[in-house]
């Protein structure tokens, strides 16, 4: 019989996880020997940049990714991305070493004690295999939860089972599969489109799961059919919509009281592919106006069971989308052109506003270009600038955790290697993820990135202010060159000081990673 390792090998090539990102440690090794030639193995230098790289490769191919992972010390460093993966309900299957199985009772060095139990309550599943023999099924497990939850699944798997023999039962794993079909049935359907045609004044909230599912386009239909205003759900990593076209209202605030107010005057909230909702700053206030109703469909059945308020269809959006197309009439009359951008705002002084920053992006660079944002402070400004028209424009990170952006954009660049790829950093998110640059010089990933320099945690100012706490130390960070750092990591950098500069960089379309460092004048989110 082949080994356990071999069985394992053979069911991720069979399922197309043949791009790892790891980091590995001792326990991992006997997992790596052997690997068959089709593997490509994508080493990130620590392993929040791993998850990041993975979470941006997954999100850009829409595939389940296998992440490699060290023992508890190992995932323990991944766990503060892993937040991302969780939010933005991305399927990596991560894959970590344990000590030998007589070892991890007496808690040799490097055991991991109850392994499972470490990754909980972030990842959906997580599991250490009874005995070598339950390994390649519970590989499988891992993966296909990943598939059907759309979530991180977590495997811990001690390093003497890899080279253990098989036995016959592991052997149907390899031709197994697992699909997952949500259609509203007749009567839910047509319920639904009952509702959502009776309404007077309907407004349509878009979450990032529209997105990820390839709903993009789609939503827009469903949008002109309706004919109401559009929003993008609060705490948005996915832009589901065009941003400027003429029903967009831009992304809900993450406040209960704010978003009440933007519901004002509607009678029906369809919420589509989005939990109810994700909100963030403490404006308490009513869920919703009285005398609107609210209808959630989401692929997510925890999300759809945790909201406080509305009525939930577990369901494919895809479908319900579909449904409602074909059940609503065609509108009367144009919605309109889209929206122009406004002349972006300038600064004083040598440094430059975000706005003539962002404009500068939109106008120098191709219109399919995928960004992955990690500037949170200026979060007003690149929505007042950026026109985004294309599925798979925007990436952010979903549970807000810093290191994202830098990894993230390696990631989906590696994912999408036909497609311009940039990752807007600021300087205080970039310190979390910079590794990451590493692993762009070394696989040669035609990525740009620009790298706003305000010296500050801006975003934590402009939080300052709102809970009242304007003398909190620690947020400020000068003294970073990171055209300095970048270099010493492979990737060829350029510090830009003007306008016209700036321009004439992004317009150069290199076959390598660059870094291009602006200075910026401090903005606020909002």
């Amino acid at each position: 019989m082949p080994s356990v390792r071999r069985v394992s090998h053979e069911f991720l090539q069979r399922q197309g996880l043949t791009t790892v990102f790891g980091n590995p440690g001792s326990n991992e090794l006997p997992f790596l020997a052997e690997l068959p030639g089709s593997f490509r193995y994508v080493l990130g230098l620590h392993e929040g940049a791993v998850v990041g790289m993975a979470d941006g490769y997954a999100q850009a191919t829409g595939r389940p990714v296998l992440v490699n992972l060290h023992a508890a010390s190992g995932s323990g460093n991944a766990m503060g991305a892993l937040t991302n993966a969780v939010a933005s309900r991305t399927p990596l299957v991560v894959v970590a070493g344990q000590q030998v199985r007589s070892a991890i009772g007496p808690q040799a060095n490097l055991a991991n004690v109850d392994a499972p139990a470490l990754m909980k309550p972030l990842v959906c599943w997580a599991a250490e295999p009874a005995c070598a023999q339950d390994v390649p099924r519970a590989l499988a497990q891992a993966v296909f939860e990943a598939q059907l939850q759309r979530r991180p699944t977590y495997l811990s798997v001690p390093y003497d089972d890899w080279a253990a023999e098989a036995d016959e039962n592991c052997l149907p794993v390899l031709d197994r599969s697992v699909r997952l079909a949500a259609t509203p049935d007749a009567e839910q359907g047509r319920r639904l489109a009952g509702q959502v045609a009776a309404a007077r004044r309907p407004a349509l909230v878009l979450g990032g799961d529209i997105d990820s599912a390839g709903l993009f386009d789609d939503a827009v239909r469903l949008a002109e059919r309706l004919g109401g205003p559009v929003w993008a759900a609060p705490s948005q990593f996915r832009l589901p919509f065009p941003n400027r076209h003429p029903l967009f209202r831009g992304v809900l605030p993450a406040g209960i009281a704010p978003v009440s107010r933007a519901f004002e005057g509607h009678d029906l909230v369809l919420v589509l592919g989005a939990p109810v909702f994700r909100y963030h700053e403490y404006l308490p206030g009513r869920y919703l106006p009285e005398g609107t109703r609210l209808i959630q469909v989401t692929a997510d059945a925890s999300a759809a069971a945790r909201a406080p308020m509305g009525e939930a269809l577990v369901a494919d959006p895809g479908a319900v989308i579909e449904l409602l197309v074909k059940a609503l009439d065609a509108p009367k009359t144009s919605v309109g052109d889209y929206r122009p951008a406004p002349e972006p705002l300038t600064a004083e002084g040598p440094r430059l506003h975000p706005e003539q920053v962002f404009a500068a992006l939109r106008d120098a660079l191709p219109r399919d270009t995928a960004y992955v944002v990690e500037s949170t402070s200026t979060n007003s400004s690149w929505w007042r600038q950026m026109d985004l028209r294309r599925p798979g424009s925007y990436y952010f990170p979903a549970a807000g955790g810093l290191g994202f952006g830098l990894p993230g954009a390696v990631g989906v660049a590696m994912g999408q290697p036909g497609r311009p790829v940039v990752g807007v950093v600021g300087d205080g998110s970039a310190n979390y993820g910079i590794t990451a640059l590493w692993t762009a010089a070394q696989h040669r990933v035609p990525l740009t990135i620009v790298l706003l320099r305000n010296g500050t945690y801006g975003a934590l100012r402009w939080f300052g202010g709102l809970l009242g706490v304007p003398d909190a130390p620690g947020l400020d960070i000068p003294g970073l060159d990171f055209t300095r750092v970048a270099e010493g990591y492979g990737v060829p950098s350029r510090h830009v000081t003007g306008i016209d500069e700036l321009r004439a960089v992004l317009a150069e379309r290199p076959d390598h990673p660059r870094l291009v460092q602006v200075d910026t004048a401090l903005t606020t989110p909002s």
